[in-house]
């Protein structure tokens, strides 16, 4: 854990620069919120944070593709930039650039080599936007879905991502940690289990949103038939508020922000040359 505490100590030498007086957000609330959407930055040849729009379903167990968004795509694009040499974009004003879009975008979609999705456990694809993930993924793009809970909302969104990549093709393993995954330039050696800040707060410290039904947090894989990953999943485990929320707690902080950006940055940089 060595490395994974050193990534701590660099985050804290800039905790100051996150955002601090954004209000919490209500888990689900996505479901509800209609954020105003601007246009997407040009595309110019340096990393930019990729998140796709989806539609929940009926029966769905998640809060919609908004939760998370947007500060959770600025700061890990943020310390992306800090933590490794990698070209990330920014605005004029210094912001760091992102990106919304929908999967069948496909000309965005294109310049994506990394796209996230978060609380899929709510997800609905239809056949135009299963085909457009497939082509996506075969294509060379990599999708990490985060922040699902519990054996209803995996099993869900294991019949929606199968729409695009069939399991008699594309088989879908656990990750295990001498994977390189792990080691791309942060040591984890160990899946941390994050929960969301209000839970975290509210049940006096318990990191298991569902109880014993998300006691074990998971890093899955789907791979095409040559063991080349497609697709990371982090179940039972909310990354995305490591993130998101650096800035509200020192707490929350000092507990999370280490182990998130450490996978954060070597999912990314993994996503990038594999």
């Amino acid at each position: 854990m060595r490395r994974v505490r050193i990534v701590a100590a660099v985050v804290l030498v800039v905790a100051a620069a996150a955002a601090a007086s954004a209000q919490f957000q209500r888990r689900g609330g996505g479901r509800f919120f209609n954020p105003r959407i601007g246009p997407n930055p040009p595309y110019d040849g340096a990393f930019q944070f990729c998140r796709i729009m989806f539609r929940n379903a009926p029966n769905g167990d998640g809060g919609g593709w908004s939760v998370d968004w947007p500060r959770a795509d600025q700061n890990l694009s943020f310390r992306f930039s800090e933590l490794t040499t990698t070209s990330v974009s920014r605005a004029a004003d210094g912001n760091y650039n992102h990106v919304l879009i929908r999967l069948t975008d496909r000309d965005v979609l294109s310049h994506c080599p990394f796209i996230m999705m978060t609380e899929p456990g709510g997800t609905y694809f239809d056949d135009d936007e299963a085909a457009a993930l497939r082509t996506y993924l075969e294509k060379g793009g990599f999708l990490w879905a985060d922040d699902f809970w519990g054996d209803y909302a995996f099993a869900h969104w294991e019949g929606e991502i199968r729409k695009a990549l069939p399991s008699g093709e594309f088989p879908m393993f656990d990750v295990p940690l001498d994977h390189q995954l792990f080691h791309m330039l942060y040591d984890v050696r160990e899946i941390p289990q994050i929960p969301s800040i209000g839970f975290w707060y509210g049940s006096g410290g318990r990191t298991s949103e569902r109880g014993r039904d998300s006691a074990e947090p998971h890093v899955r894989a789907i791979t095409d038939h040559t063991g080349h990953i497609l697709v990371v999943m982090t179940h039972n485990t909310d990354f995305g508020d490591a993130f998101e929320r650096e800035g509200e707690s020192r707490e929350y902080f000092e507990h999370f922000a280490g182990p998130g950006y450490a996978f954060g940055v070597d999912t990314l940089l993994y996503s990038m040359t594999h």
